[in-house]
């Protein structure tokens, strides 16, 4: 029986991360670029900071400035992908917003922009890039979801349900795009010690750690560098046959 030779690493290849500009964005883009991809830091904010780390890498780096919740910031965003590169492999859906309310307290407001950045940000994106995947027929979608989904964390209803939606997403669409070569998946995350652009200090208290560390299976923090690495993997052509899938990444609190 011969075996399914796979092609390694990620030489040529684009992704397109989206809310990169820092934290875990960013390393998802160091780590892809590490890979050999071309990298389109997608945010909002200015990204200087992690264009400038992913140059030092050897790869191309295009920096755009999108709100993924409005469909023309997205359109133009991957018709200057298009124009740059002449090709779209990978996307990485990480943008997303965080707030704790009582539920009795949440606006009707506060949670339209909840789904609107989770749900609507990637429905946007996602669908914006799958044309330019089945052309190649090639594609890597991989959108991040939060361990607070398995651990039904109270006052953050609004935030469970829209992290929660992503994983629908991603189960129903990867039935649909597995016949062009196109996996779609999701990975839930806790909190991690990400480190502060300027100076270098957690962006997470040593009290908040303090009080998760006890409920981790490891216990250490869990870094960026430790979910930038499950999602290199699931970039990757080796893993081509994973999708439909939520792998869970937060040191073993949640045991999904």
């Amino acid at each position: 029986m011969q075996l399914h030779q796979f092609e390694t690493g990620l030489k040529d290849r684009v992704a397109i991360v989206t809310g990169a500009a820092v934290g875990n964005g960013r390393a998802f883009c160091e780590r892809l670029a590490q890979e050999g991809a071309h990298i389109v830091i997608a945010d909002i904010q200015d990204a200087t900071d992690t264009l400038h780390a992913v140059l030092q890498l050897g790869v191309r780096a295009l920096a755009v400035k999108v709100d993924v919740t409005n469909p023309e910031d997205v359109a133009a965003m991957r018709d200057a992908v298009m124009k740059e590169f002449g090709r779209i492999d990978i996307l990485v859906h990480n943008v997303g917003m965080y707030e704790e309310e009582p539920f009795e307290l949440i606006s009707f407001d506060q949670w339209k922009r909840m789904m609107d950045i989770h749900l609507n940000g990637l429905f946007l994106t996602t669908q914006a890039v799958v044309g330019a995947m089945k052309d190649r027929g090639f594609g890597r979608i991989i959108a991040l979801s939060s361990d607070t989904v398995w651990l039904g964390t109270p006052y953050l209803v609004h935030y469970v349900t829209a992290k929660m939606g992503i994983i629908g997403f991603v189960r129903s669409l990867a039935g649909e795009l597995g016949k062009y070569g196109i996996t779609v998946n999701a990975v839930t995350v806790g909190l991690t010690a990400m480190q502060k652009p300027k100076n270098g200090e957690r962006a997470v208290s040593s009290s908040i750690l303090e009080h998760i560390l006890p409920a981790q299976s490891v216990q250490r923090a869990d870094e960026p560098e430790d979910v930038a690495n499950v999602v290199a993997f699931l970039a990757l052509p080796a893993s081509g046959i994973v999708t439909g899938q939520t792998l869970n990444v937060d040191g073993g609190v949640a045991r999904h």
